[in-house]
């Protein structure tokens, strides 16, 4: 899951402040962490402890109140009620990259994704998005090639995946749903020759550049399982110090690679 905290951070800079080109610097010392890397490490908990999502998601993002959550999110966050608010937003793809790296058949997949999700995101748009990204993952990670991946999700979620990123950056805005925003992560990824090529992809879209650039990430990691060194000691140097056991622990479980810097 490294890859897609990458993706927040290196995102996090043109959330606010679109672009559309590959070429911009990587890391500012505006660059930081988001909800996205947040709730991220709240999946990868939950599934280490075996305890519920709705609990991790709930502990750890009350830790980090100012994460840049949804209005919809916050008020799930400290609401003594943990009932699913009915949403198709990304924010259920963009934490759901442990689940692709941890279970080990499409079943198991689309179920933790599902479960995953729906505790705050239980539309339909909300829960599918969530299940694509962490197909694409398990995908990528069990050696599907670039075809198989397009073509396995585009059939079974229905996302039209033979755009280009030429075709869709010109007219592409802000989009904070799933259906808006997995499809594009994942083509971003399709386009790419390396981890670094697929972020800037995802971010040249001029969308909510954090959360594409996090989904795209997942994916990009688990395929090319290699990220360059100096992004990975960009990352492990605005992360938290409490983040670090979680991340090791789950890298170290499910055999990731890469790994950060002891």
């Amino acid at each position: 899951m490294i890859g897609a905290i990458a993706g927040d951070i290196i995102g996090s800079l043109y959330e606010h402040y679109p672009i559309k080109t590959t070429e911009f610097p990587l890391f500012s010392d505006c660059s930081s962490f988001t909800d996205d890397t947040v709730l991220t490490v709240a999946v990868a908990d939950a599934i280490l402890k075996g305890v519920a999502y709705a609990a991790s998601l709930k502990s750890w993002g009350r830790r980090y109140p100012r994460a840049g959550y949804g209005g919809s999110f916050i008020f799930w966050l400290f609401s003594e009620d943990s009932s699913p608010y009915h949403s198709w937003g990304n924010g259920s793809a963009m934490r759901v990259s442990p689940v692709g790296f941890a279970f080990h058949t499409v079943e198991q997949v689309l179920t933790e994704a599902q479960r995953s999700a729906a505790v705050t995101h239980n539309h339909p748009e909300g829960v599918k998005g969530a299940q694509a990204a962490a197909l694409a993952i398990y995908l990528a990670r069990t050696g599907a090639g670039k075809d198989d991946i397009k073509n396995e999700i585009a059939e079974r979620f229905s996302y039209d995946l033979d755009r280009k990123l030429d075709e869709i950056r010109p007219e592409y805005g802000f989009d904070v749903s799933c259906q808006g925003t997995v499809p594009e992560a994942i083509i971003s990824f399709l386009e790419s020759d390396d981890f670094e090529d697929a972020v800037r992809n995802a971010i040249s879209l001029g969308g909510d550049s954090d959360t594409l650039a996090c989904i795209t990430g997942g994916i990009a990691q688990a395929y090319y399982k290699e990220i360059p060194a100096e992004i990975i000691a960009q990352v492990q140097n605005r992360l938290p110090e409490e983040f670090m056991p979680i991340i090791n622990e789950f890298n170290n479980k499910f055999d990731i690679r890469p790994r950060f810097i002891p």
